[in-house]
């Protein structure tokens, strides 16, 4: 054992020891004054008055003055002062105020809240006793409230005693009651703000996003499914041209998800939102209104306490939201137009399946990336789907890249692909790359394109819009 393992267990030897003491010494200290306290009074405040006591050296003088007759019977007796019972002095003030009963005020105008006054302001009384009649053991110790009508109007704590050197602890004043609200003015029911008992995590904005949806915000105290919320205003929001989201917060998982009308789960927790705005335009506000009232009969329905942002702020947002997509909805198309001869279907199949492209259910080739997102496609000039049986024979006089710049990400990548992609098929179908009026394609003439696809996204960019991401699929749909 090294030295210093010595020490320490001295100097542990004398940290217990030092407690130890220290603790019976607190003991011996704490009992005496217990014992102070508790020590019998030899003196007896009944009797402690001159002309309430009959003293010592009188005792004899009382029992001669008692006279008795033949019988026995008491003749004459001392007339002993009467006997005072001890009472507390009272101050010469006035009687204490009468108790003021709380009133309400139903006026338009609510009242300020009452201002607290607190020790440093409130006088004290002096030590003195007050009448028992005074005393008020429920009032609030040194406190004292300014009446404030309409609001309830605390009495000032009668006889505080003043109790030094310890001050007595002060409790805040409770606050003001505030004047009824007239009825005009009361929240239609379901559109109080939503408890907070439990915080609920954040919405994810690719389920709903501020800035494109009207959301509202609904909590019930039971759990309810999935079908039976879906189902009560499944008729007035099929009036709405606009696509309406319910999303709920699954409590097993703790996460937001989209609800299933057929799925069992129940929710207590929901946001409901209509899209404000989409390639056909905003929404207007014959749509929003009937959104509106429908979500209030909602949560009427089921006793909820629903959060309804105001109608005219979202109308705003729709149309400003939708003159922003307008001006960055762009589309791009590159042609490639046979010359003489059609292009042959099966080859056209062939070239496009070499790069990835599959012919799909809207008779267009689509590339897609490898998150399932469109690129670009490749359709019948004319419009004209292409189908299985058709492409078995020469019927095609051009071919149509396109390119939908919001929905597409990297957008001016994407666009050299597609262009060398054009290239290769006119060269292989022996046509020529031509833009929409018919005028050949250079490699210059398609630099500025690419550099416009470039800005229109990154003004997205600076929006809050990815281009390609899951809102802008929304909005550009």
């Amino acid at each position: 054992m090294t030295e210093l393992h010595i020490g320490l267990l001295a100097f542990g030897g004398v940290a217990v020891v030092g407690v130890l003491a220290y603790n019976k010494w607190q003991e011996r200290k704490h009992r005496q004054v217990a014992e102070q306290m508790l020590r019998p009074s030899d003196e007896d405040v009944l009797l402690d008055g001159e002309e309430d006591a009959v003293e010592e050296e009188g005792e004899e003088e009382y029992a001669v003055l008692i006279q008795r007759d033949e019988n026995g019977e008491i003749i004459r007796a001392p007339q002993l002062a009467q006997r005072k019972e001890p009472v507390f002095e009272a101050e010469a003030d006035p009687a204490p105020a009468a108790r003021q009963e709380p009133v309400f005020n139903f006026d338009d105008e609510p009242a300020p809240a009452a201002e607290p006054v607190y020790a440093a302001e409130a006088p004290r009384t002096a030590a003195k006793a007050t009448p028992q009649s005074a005393l008020d053991f429920d009032a609030e110790p040194a406190l004292a409230v300014k009446p404030a009508a309409p609001a309830f109007a605390a009495t000032q704590a009668q006889g505080a005693l003043s109790i030094d050197p310890i001050a007595m602890p002060l409790r805040e004043a409770a606050p003001a009651v505030a004047a009824r609200a007239p009825a005009s003015e009361m929240p239609a029911p379901g559109e109080a703000e939503a408890p907070r008992t439990l915080m609920a995590p954040a919405l994810p904005t690719f389920l709903l996003s501020p800035a494109a949806d009207y959301i509202v915000a609904l909590e019930t105290v039971d759990f309810i499914p999935a079908g039976q919320f879906m189902q009560s205003q499944r008729e007035a929001l099929l009036r709405i041209g606009k696509r309406v989201t319910w999303v709920g917060l699954n409590e097993g998982s703790g996460e937001w998800e989209v609800m299933d009308e057929n799925s069992p789960q129940e929710y207590r927790r929901l946001r409901i939102g209509v899209q404000l705005a989409d390639r056909r335009g905003a929404i207007s506000d014959a749509e929003l209104s009937i959104f509106h009232t429908a979500m209030r009969q909602l949560a009427e329905e089921f006793m909820a306490v629903a959060d309804l942002p105001t109608r005219k702020s979202a109308l705003e947002d729709a149309y400003e939201l939708d003159r922003f997509c307008a001006d960055v909805d762009i589309q791009i198309g590159i042609n490639v137009v046979a010359v003489g001869q059609l292009f042959p279907g099966t080859k056209i199949r062939a070239l496009a399946e070499a790069a990835g492209m599959v012919l799909e259910a809207d008779g267009a080739f689509v590339r897609r990336d490898d998150d399932g997102r469109v690129l670009y496609t490749l359709s019948h000039q004319s419009q004209q789907p292409f189908t299985a049986e058709a492409m078995k024979t020469p019927s095609c006089h051009g071919l149509t890249f396109l390119l939908d710049v919001p929905r597409v990400p990297n957008g001016d990548r994407v666009f050299n692909q597609m262009g060398d992609l054009a290239r290769r098929f006119a060269d292989s179908l022996h046509g020529v790359v031509v833009d929409d009026n018919r005028q050949p394609l250079t490699e210059a003439l398609l630099e500025p394109i690419r550099k416009q696809v470039a800005q229109y996204q990154g003004a997205m960019a600076q929006r809050g819009l990815v281009a390609g991401g899951s809102l802008s699929l929304r909005l550009f749909a």
